[in-house]
């Protein structure tokens, strides 16, 4: 596991790559723990040598990568919730890689697009894994997201702004996400990655 450190979108590590070994280092530096995450782990690593690059497209039967993101604040003690557009459901910035193999530049990059924050950095490596089965009622239907999930950091007087993907952003603590959040994974994401020392 490579040390914590926090990474700028102009950061030449986070340059979009189409080679799988990007996301395969990504998955195997991540900060994992408990038989769930090692195993979700191993399965996407042998989907990596199944399946190659196509695993970044959205049209791999299998499945495909995307990346996640829990947006907090500099703080470290509040996460920024979106209420999903599609899925009428409170979760964390993330989406499909759509062939970039770079998954924490993905993560960031949908971190911004769908808070309008400027300035946002990532911190690497991850710290989560999660694979989850998903249907968005689109040509596509259900589909499993093989999801690699990253802290990404807010800097102080971060305003955000929603688009499309989201009917409302929501700054909460831990006790408020759980309150929100009917998804599991995302208060087990938000417990992996609250606290002073995200920043």
């Amino acid at each position: 596991m490579s040390r914590p450190h926090l990474l700028a979108a102009e950061d030449p590590e986070l340059a979009p790559s189409a080679d799988p070994r990007r996301s395969r280092r990504r998955i195997l530096e991540a900060d994992l723990s408990g038989g769930r995450q090692l195993a979700a782990a191993e399965r996407v690593l042998d989907l990596l040598d199944e399946h190659g690059a196509a695993l970044a497209e959205r049209s791999n039967a299998a499945g495909h990568l995307t990346g996640s993101a829990l947006v907090v604040d500099h703080t470290g003690t509040r996460t920024l919730l979106m209420l999903h557009t599609k899925l009428g459901r409170w979760l964390q910035p993330g989406g499909h890689a759509d062939g970039d193999h770079e998954l924490a530049g993905v993560a960031l990059k949908e971190a911004t697009e769908e808070t309008g924050i400027e300035g946002l950095r990532v911190r690497v490596p991850a710290v989560d894994i999660d694979l989850h089965l998903v249907d968005h009622g689109d040509a596509l239907g259900e589909h499993l997201h093989l999801d690699l999930r990253f802290v990404v950091v807010a800097p102080p007087g971060a305003v955000e702004k929603r688009n499309h993907e989201s009917r409302e952003l929501r700054w909460v603590t831990m006790d408020e996400l759980c309150a929100l959040a009917e998804d599991d994974s995302v208060r087990r994401l938000a417990r992996l990655g609250l606290g002073p020392s995200t920043g």
